[in-house]
């Protein structure tokens, strides 16, 4: 722990802008979280000729890769950080364990059940869905796939909405 302050201490006021302008980037799949929110963003390190940025997708064929890492040189560009090397790291592979606790809250309030426990849990070792509408735990899964693979279907028996949860991953 001590290091890690000790690191954090040492970092340059540009590594902290990047880091913040990082933070306003939005997954284009989940608008109501960034790509930080989601721990995709493992490290800014300053290289030779500007900066890297290490890079993990959600997972290895994400549609979206394209799109965000070309986000990140833009956003960065546009803050007057134009020379940025992305590195795409894929080991370890992304783990919902990497969201914060406010992403999780986020998620909730978006609509989306957050993931339950940890990536090597099963979400039933830890006890019902919960239905991010009504709070319920009365909820029964519907498909284990949603709106995207990384989503189940779920419905509230509840208040009897649909909705979806961020599997753990």
């Amino acid at each position: 722990m001590e290091q890690r302050l000790q690191y954090r201490e040492l970092q340059s006021p540009q590594v902290h802008q990047i880091w913040q302008q990082l933070h306003q980037i939005p997954d284009p799949e989940l608008p109501a979280l960034s790509i930080t929110d989601l721990g995709m963003i493992r490290n800014v390190l300053p290289a030779a000729q500007g900066w890297k940025v290490i890079f993990t997708p959600t997972y290895s064929g994400c549609p979206a890769t394209e799109f965000l890492i070309n986000e990140i040189k833009t956003v960065l560009g546009n803050a007057g950080f134009p020379n940025i090397d992305i590195e795409i790291l894929l080991t370890p592979a992304w783990t919902t364990d990497w969201m914060n606790q406010d992403a999780k809250r986020r998620l909730r309030e978006f609509g989306i059940a957050p993931p339950q426990g940890t990536s090597c849990e099963h979400p039933e070792h830890k006890g019902a869905v919960r239905c991010p509408r009504c709070d319920s735990e009365q909820t029964e899964k519907i498909s284990e796939f949603g709106s995207t693979a990384c989503k189940a279907l779920y419905r509230c028996t509840e208040c009897l909405e649909p909705f979806d949860y961020f599997k753990c991953i």
